[in-house]
């Protein structure tokens, strides 16, 4: 009861003042606490409405939340707030007739200002011997609330000299006159929920007495030496320059830390390196106190130099040994001792130099191969150039080292070997990715002590080969070669895609290695697989540096074909698949038919040699034979007979082509007209004993007879309108009969032929008689009376 009466009071008190004060809200809130409260403490807030804002009474925190809150009496409610950590803002509303202002209350939470401490102060002496303190303090931890610190200074005599208030502030500035030199400073701290006092902290002027920070003018630099010119409001007895070059972070401090004899005044640094930026810095003291802060960097750079060191060169040889190509390291700024503009390359072979100047952004350079020359390397700036970096081509081969080992974990693999018996020059490592020395080639130079290297430029999932070369001198070379290392491995990603060449029961299976993403790894193999369409599978290995491989001894049919790689971790998918056939191999019975065609073709001219033959031939396929025959009344020969009966003039061909016709001889051939009986046409020949002979020219041809037997070959006139060969051809007038022409036959023309060849032998003016020719005929009907030729003289002349 006491405390709702109390309330009510209290509630009456606010309500009237702020009605005194022109505000009309409908309502007053208040905290048990007040308006600040240390941060965990609880409390309870009130909330009293006037008596005409009776309906729809609420409470709310931070104009969101509706907390449970109390109704003490009938015109006030309250709630109990535990363990405050912020500031909250509560409010209270309710329906007022007529509508009045809501009401509300801001309660920050904070803690009490602790105990200030860490004093330090220093006493500078400006430009124009102006003389300031700086104090400043550690408050403590964050109050949350507005603070205000008051700096109490005591002089010597203990009298105060003078307050400084600083609201929220951590330091202080101000004067004392140059007679004092001693002084006490203490701090107070207050806030809204209490006040501290720090200890009292007493200072001898001398001690904390500090110059202004020098200002570092300007900096002149030659190649090894730097004048910095340093500015100082005041003199002082010391002074302290540093400098760093800018590529590191330490600062060095110049051994020399002599002061400034006047306000102005030039310092030297000296041992700097060439063609380098330094930043420098300075600072003062007097003989006692404290050193000024640093002054703000000023930056300049070296001159040049020409460079004072050789490069380090390698070279690697192209495959093809088609040229080779030149490596240098970048040079650092040490041994270039300036801008690097180019590098000059020279090759000097049989007293042939050839210079080939490479850009300042090249590390490497090809050249023709040469395998008995000296390669050289300089480096060029403004200034000059390095000294030159020679290799050799020419080396002879050494004893190579053993047991070299390589190891590969953790991104970084590492290579030692045994030392060579022999205390060697150097050591060079040199290794690349698979397949890319020249474009990718690194390597790394050792001491002859050195037996190990790390490399961590390694690239994971990547394969790589090398090679560790010992240098007795510098034509004396060993070299011992490693490969198939990685970090980290994994079956390869994809198949190689495979293509086949086909011949005959031959296949020869190509295709391209993997890209170096999809490999994974170092490759160990490669797997063919072979499916014939009965789908009876082969396999078939393949070295990893081999690019092709050949199937022999297939039999026709069709086949599939893909392929597979496979590292140290496993064996990838398969590739593309590709179909390719087999065929019957129709070689061999070409070759039979070529054969047997050539014999037949042997053997029929063979036979064509054979007169009988072709007279068979010619009766067999005389339905082929033109049917126009020229008539051999008609002929020269037929004329002469007629101009002269009973002889005749023979013209035989010489022997010799080149004979003229005026050189010929002329064969007189007898001829003897024989009357035949009109009853005996039909004979096919005539009876030469049945003529009895007429005169003495009968005798003579009757002992030709003798000598010259008669033949038995017969040139046939053939009629131009006879249906048969085999009839006796009778002529137009029925009154005479035509009789056989009596002729040397083919025969006695060869026989002549043969005599020709052997007296003149080597010479055929004229061909023989060819396979392909037909015999000599003599066709059309004899209008001539019936003669009878003895061609016996033919032969007596030759």
């Amino acid at each position: 009861m006491f405390l709702s009466w109390s309330v009510t009071v209290v509630a009456v008190a606010l309500l009237v003042v702020q009605q005194c004060a022109g505000e009309k809200p409908s309502c007053v809130l208040w905290s048990s606490a007040g308006a600040v409260v240390q941060r965990g403490s609880s409390f309870v807030v009130y909330c009293t409405f006037f008596p005409r804002c009776t309906t729809d009474r609420t409470m709310y925190i931070d104009g969101r939340v509706k907390p449970a809150y109390e109704r003490l009496n009938d015109t006030t409610i309250s709630l109990r707030v535990e363990n405050i950590t912020e500031k909250r803002t509560y409010s209270c509303t309710s329906e007022c007739n007529p509508p009045l202002d809501d009401c509300g209350l801001d309660i920050t939470a904070g803690y009490p200002p602790d105990k200030p401490k860490d004093i330090s102060c220093i006493y500078r002496i400006l430009k124009n011997d102006t003389r300031r303190v700086n104090c400043s303090w550690d408050r403590g931890r964050d109050t949350y609330l507005n603070n205000r610190f008051v700096v109490r200074v005591g002089t010597a005599s203990g009298n105060q000299t003078g307050l400084v208030w600083n609201v929220s502030g951590t330091s202080a500035n101000f004067t004392l006159p140059r007679s004092v030199q001693l002084m006490s400073v203490q701090i107070e701290a207050h806030n809204s929920l209490g006040s501290e006092n720090s200890s009292i902290v007493s200072y001898n002027l001398s001690d904390i007495v500090m110059p202004s920070t020098p200002v570092v003018d300007q900096v002149e630099c030659s190649s090894r030496n730097c004048t910095i010119k340093v500015e100082q409001p005041a003199r002082t007895p010391q002074l302290q320059i540093q400098y760093r070059d800018e590529r590191q972070w330490d600062w060095t401090t110049y051994p020399d830390s002599a002061g400034l004899t006047t306000s102005f005044e030039a310092k030297h640094v000296s041992s700097l390196e060439p063609c380098s930026v330094y930043s420098f810095r300075a600072r003062s003291r007097f003989s006692t106190g404290l050193w000024s802060s640093w002054s703000a960097a000023v930056s300049s750079a070296t001159e040049e130099e020409a460079p004072a060191q050789h490069l380090d060169v390698w070279l690697a040889a192209a495959p093809d040994f088609t040229f080779m190509r030149v490596y240098w390291n970048e040079s650092s700024m040490s041994v270039c001792r300036g801008s690097i503009v180019q590098y000059t390359v020279r090759v000097n072979s049989n007293n042939l130099t050839v210079v080939t100047n490479v850009s300042a952004g090249v590390k490497n350079s090809s050249v023709r191969f040469c395998s008995d020359c000296e390669v050289t390397v300089q480096a060029v700036n403004s200034k000059g150039s390095s000294p030159p970096a020679t290799m050799t081509t020419r080396h002879t081969t050494a004893k190579p080292i053993l047991d070299v080992q390589v190891t590969a974990e953790n991104h970084t693999v590492a290579i030692s070997w045994r030392k060579a018996e022999t205390a060697p020059a150097h050591y060079v490592v040199e290794w690349y990715p698979q397949g890319h020395m020249l474009d990718e080639l690194r390597w790394a130079r050792l001491d002859g002590n050195e037996n190990v290297v790390t490399l961590t430029d390694i690239n994971p999932w990547e394969c790589y080969e090398g090679a560790v070369y010992v240098f007795y001198n510098q034509s004396s070379v060993s070299r011992t070669s490693f490969k198939g290392i990685a970090t980290l491995e994994a079956a390869p990603e994809i198949g190689p895609s495979a293509q086949e060449k086909v011949e005959r029961n031959k296949v020869t299976v190509s295709w391209m290695q993997l890209r170096r993403a999809q490999r994974r790894g170092c490759i160990t193999k490669f797997t063919i697989y072979l499916e014939n369409s009965q789908g009876v599978q082969t396999r078939y290995s393949a070295e990893a540096s081999r690019a092709s491989y050949p199937i022999e001894g297939l039999p026709p049919d069709s086949y599939s074909l893909w392929m597979s790689a496979s590292t140290s971790k496993g064996e990838g998918p398969a590739g593309q698949k590709i179909k390719f056939y087999i065929e019957e191999d129709d070689h061999l019975s070409t070759v039979l038919m070529c054969v047997f065609v050539t014999v037949m073709v042997l053997f029929t001219l063979f036979l064509w040699k054979s007169s009988a033959v072709k007279h068979r031939f010619k009766e067999i396929f005389q339905c082929l034979m033109p049917d126009v025959v020229p008539d051999p009344a008609n002929s020269k020969w037929a004329k002469e007979c007629t101009k002269e009966k009973g002889k005749m003039n023979l013209h035989l061909p010489s022997h010799n082509s080149s004979f003229t016709d005026a050189e010929e001889e002329t064969i007189l051939v007898d001829v003897e007209e024989l009357c035949r009986r009109m009853g005996d046409s039909s004979s096919p020949r005539s009876d030469r004993s049945a003529f009895p002979p007429e005169n003495g020219e009968g005798q003579e041809t009757e002992l030709s007879a003798l000598l010259y037997p008669p033949l038995t070959t017969y040139i046939k006139s053939l009629s131009h309108d006879s249906d048969s060969s085999g009839h006796t051809q009778t002529s137009q007038d029925t009154n005479t009969t035509v009789d056989y022409i009596l002729s040397h036959g083919q025969d006695n023309l060869d026989n002549y032929d043969q005599e020709d060849e052997e007296e003149f032998p080597g010479m055929q003016f004229f061909p023989s008689l060819s396979i392909l020719m037909e015999p000599v005929g003599f066709g059309g009907k004899l209008t001539l009376d019936a003669v009878k030729i003895d061609c016996g003289d033919f032969f007596q002349n030759a």
